[in-house]
Formats: C-alpha cells, sequence, structure tokens
C-alpha cells in the first residue's frame, strides 16, 4: 500500500512539474510573439525608442565584435592548418577546403558565436531586467505592460539577436577569406575553384538550414534570459535561480537547433 502510494505521488509530482515547464515554455513563445509584433510595427519606432535602441546595440555588439573576431581569427587559423597538414599527408589536398567551410562555417562558428553572444550581451541584459522587475518597473505577471515591454524590454531582446547576428556574419567572412590566403596565398588564380567548392557546399538546401540555424540561435541567445528572468520567481527551489533557469533552457533549445541543422544538412 505504502509502494502504491509513493508511485502515485511520484506520478502525480512528475505530471505537475511537466505541467509547470510546458506552461513556462508557452509563456515564452508568448512573450516572444508580443515582442516580435511590436518590433514589426512601424509605430513602435518613436525617436525615443530608436535612441534606446541604437544605444542597447551598440553597446552589446560593438565591445563584443573585435574581441570575437580576433579569437575566431586565431581559432581559424589552427583548425585550417591542422585541416591542411593532414589532408596532405594522406594526399586529400583537393578536399581541405571543403572540410574547413564545413567544420568551422557551417558548424562552429555560427554555435560560438551565439554562446558569445550570450555571455557578453544577453546575460548581462537579463541581468539589468532582472534588477528592474525587483525595483518593480516590470511585472512578473503576463501581459507584460506596454510601455515597460516597448521601451526596456524590446531593445534589449533586439540588440542581443543583432549581437549574434552580426558576430556569426563577420566571423564567418573572415574565416572565408583566411581560408582561402591558406590554401592558394595571395593570388587570384585559386578564386574559380574556391567560390565552385563554397557553392557546392553551400547548396540551396544547406544554406537555407544554414540561415534558419543561424536566426534561430539569436533569437534563442537573445530571448530566453531575458524571458526567463522576467516570467520565473526569483527563487522557485533552493539552489536555482531565474538566471539559472534561463541558462538550462537557453542550451537546451541551441542543442535542439544545432541537432535539427545536422538532420537538415546530413540526412
Amino acid at each position: 500500500m505504502t509502494s502504491a502510494s509513493s508511485l502515485q505521488a511520484l506520478l502525480v509530482d512528475g505530471v505537475r512539474a511537466l505541467a509547470l515547464w510546458l506552461h513556462n515554455w508557452w509563456r515564452i513563445v508568448q512573450l516572444g510573439g508580443e515582442l516580435l509584433a511590436l518590433a514589426l510595427s512601424p509605430s513602435s519606432y518613436t525617436p525615443a525608442y530608436r535612441q534606446v535602441l541604437l544605444r542597447h546595440v551598440y553597446f552589446g555588439s560593438a565591445p563584443s565584435l573585435v574581441w570575437f573576431t580576433v579569437l575566431t581569427t586565431l581559432l581559424s587559423l589552427v583548425v585550417i592548418r591542422i585541416v591542411i597538414v593532414t589532408s596532405l599527408s594522406y594526399g586529400l589536398t583537393q578536399y581541405a577546403l571543403e572540410m574547413v567551410v564545413r567544420v568551422l562555417v557551417l558548424e562552429l562558428i555560427p554555435l560560438t558565436a551565439a554562446l558569445f553572444a550570450a555571455l557578453r550581451c544577453t546575460i548581462p541584459q537579463a541581468a539589468e531586467v532582472a534588477a528592474l522587475r525587483a525595483q518593480g518597473r516590470l511585472q512578473a505577471t503576463s501581459p507584460v505592460d506596454a510601455e515597460p515591454m516597448h521601451m526596456e524590454l524590446l531593445p534589449r531582446v533586439s540588440a542581443g539577436v543583432v549581437c549574434a547576428l552580426l558576430l556569426a556574419a563577420v566571423s564567418c567572412g573572415v574565416t572565408l577569406v583566411l581560408a582561402y590566403l591558406s590554401i592558394y596565398g595571395f593570388t587570384s588564380a585559386g578564386f574559380p575553384a574556391y567560390t565552385r567548392t563554397v557553392g557546392h557546399v553551400f547548396s540551396t538546401g544547406v544554406a537555407l538550414v544554414f540561415g534558419l540555424k543561424v536566426l534561430a540561435m539569436a533569437l534563442a541567445v537573445a530571448l530566453l534570459p531575458v524571458a526567463s528572468v522576467l516570467i520565473d520567481p526569483p527563487r522557485a527551489r533552493p539552489g536555482t535561480s531565474a538566471e539559472l533557469r534561463g541558462l538550462v533552457r537557453m542550451f537546451f533549445l541551441i542543442l535542439l537547433i544545432e541537432g535539427c541543422a545536422l538532420v537538415g544538412n546530413y540526412y
């Protein structure tokens, strides 16, 4: 009897936890939809909002862009050198460029750019939102007041999206240039073969999956940390916090996006 009661209690707790998990994700989707509607509304772009948006975009992206570009340049040079040397040793030089593009541009750099944008931009933005909520300037209940959402939440989320997309775009461009210089040198003779190989890698389907992956990761790292500190109580249980739960959700969604992209590219 006791075992049956314990099993029933475990099932009830599991159902409640699942319902709460689904409810929180639904609230995040609702908040994202409301922010998207505001972002697509021309009336949102008042002079005051544009000033706030530009300030958040600049301070969210500019300090990270130089450092991330330097780091990805060093990483790309190391990986490109390893791939070239390995290809030469096995007589597979013709596949070196394709390997570099697939490993770095398609997979590694977009994932690294999203995580770097989260660490340098969106997680600090989430801390600011948590401070605003503690001061009573943002309500924890849904729906959020229109003015705080417009002037406080939307600029921060938009800055996170811009930061992630900008880091990915610049770093992928730099990596493609470094790959050409490392394989062909400072000459234009290899440009036709280079563009043919890159075009072969970025077929229509792969390019579509790549663009959707980068955009989805940018939205995930921009929205989830901010939304989590807004919809979750400061401490739902000992040892956890809204910021930590936001990180868990963000990593979970990034892994899901990466897995879906791998399936779309290679199956």
